[in-house]
């Protein structure tokens, strides 16, 4: 059973055209991957392609996640397929923002030689900014750390890839980090952007109703364009200009008409950051963002994959693939997620079906 549903998923990726696995060369074998401890196998150690810079001599992307006990399942994916699809692993930068340093324990046992960089974010930093939203989940602190990168990575990184903890990268991510942010003027942010989506259904009645809150997105001298729809989950940023435009000042001010005003949204942190970067964003190919394979935020139901190619894949919504799988009701997605999975109980149901 395992292995005709491995066939499937590489038939549905095939089919999308996601990009093969290239040139980086992995120092052990994938299907035989040693104990690392509780929880986790210990992945191989990936090395540049031929075709990478000398050591130390080529651009590093750095790429930031958070560490999250309830997500760390989908981290380790994430780090274990972004290494996997790389051509040059070894100057790939991990930073992780976690309210604990030992919450990187599980990280590090499983990437023995990958070094990351581990950030304390203190959850007393947003908690009171943060109002109750849809989901338990969105309101956790953690999920608003993406705020303040700027403010915790080292100044030394002009540049980051921000990811949630429910995707998966089948392409070489150093595609996205290339994106051109200087392009049009300067931009902060590049992200996919979906500008068929309902813009309006992001924001409540009483903001909408109110015209000096509604104004915010029209189009002027600071809203270069329409503004559209983007998943905060996957972002290329500038961390320069985000410093230096206050961003994350922007963002808290949208927090505290929320908190103290009225309520004018209730889907976490993103829309305040729609709020402030919507429609001045640097759009990237769809590709990127393979979103809302977790379903909506009520239920998770199944979805299928949108057409065309994939170099991202992304669970957001309700539904993770490693609870779907555990509980023997997965969506036929969630199979495109599953060889990334390094979680020791994994493996062990894997090989007894």
């Amino acid at each position: 059973m395992a292995s005709s549903w491995a066939l499937l998923a590489a038939v549905l990726l095939a089919t999308h055209g996601v990009a093969a696995v290239s040139g980086a060369r992995a120092a052990a074998d994938a299907t035989r991957l040693p104990s690392s401890g509780p929880g986790f196998r210990e992945a191989p150690a990936f090395r540049n392609g031929d075709g990478c810079p000398p050591r130390g001599a080529g651009e590093r992307v750095h790429i930031a996640m958070t560490l999250d006990a309830n997500y760390l399942r989908g981290t380790v994916a994430a780090v274990f397929s972004i290494l996997q699809h790389t051509a040059c692993p070894e100057d790939v930068s991990f930073h992780f923002l976690a309210a604990r340093r030992r919450d990187a324990d599980a990280v590090r046992a499983t990437f023995p030689y990958l070094d990351p960089s581990v950030h304390l974010f203190d959850p007393a930093r947003v908690s009171g900014r943060i109002s109750r939203s849809v989901r338990h989940a969105l309101d956790q602190p953690l999920n608003y750390a993406r705020i303040y990168l700027a403010d915790t990575l080292p100044r030394s990184v002009r540049r980051v890839i921000y990811l949630d903890s429910d995707v998966v990268v089948v392409d070489d991510v150093r595609k996205l980090w290339s994106v051109d942010l200087d392009a049009g003027g300067g931009h902060v942010v590049a992200a996919p952007e979906y500008c068929h989506t309902n813009f309006t259904k992001y924001f409540t009645d009483a903001f909408w109703s109110d015209p000096r809150l509604s104004a915010t997105f029209r189009q002027g001298p600071h809203r270069r364009r329409r503004p559209c729809y983007f998943n905060t989950g996957v972002m290329v940023i500038d961390v320069a200009r985000w410093r230096a435009g206050g961003y994350s000042r922007r963002v808290e001010e949208w927090m505290a008409v929320q908190k103290e005003e009225k309520r004018i949204y209730s889907l976490g942190s993103l829309p305040p950051f729609l709020l402030v970067l919507a429609g001045e964003i640097m759009p990237v190919d769809h590709r990127w963002n393979q979103h809302g394979l977790g379903g909506d935020n009520a239920e998770g139901r199944c979805r299928s994959l949108h057409p065309g190619p994939i170099s991202l894949l992304h669970w957001s919504g309700k539904g993770k693939p490693w609870l779907r799988l555990d509980t023997r009701k997965p969506c036929t997605v969630d199979y495109l997620w599953e060889p990334y999975d390094l979680y020791k109980a994994a493996a062990t149901t894997a090989i007894e079906e």
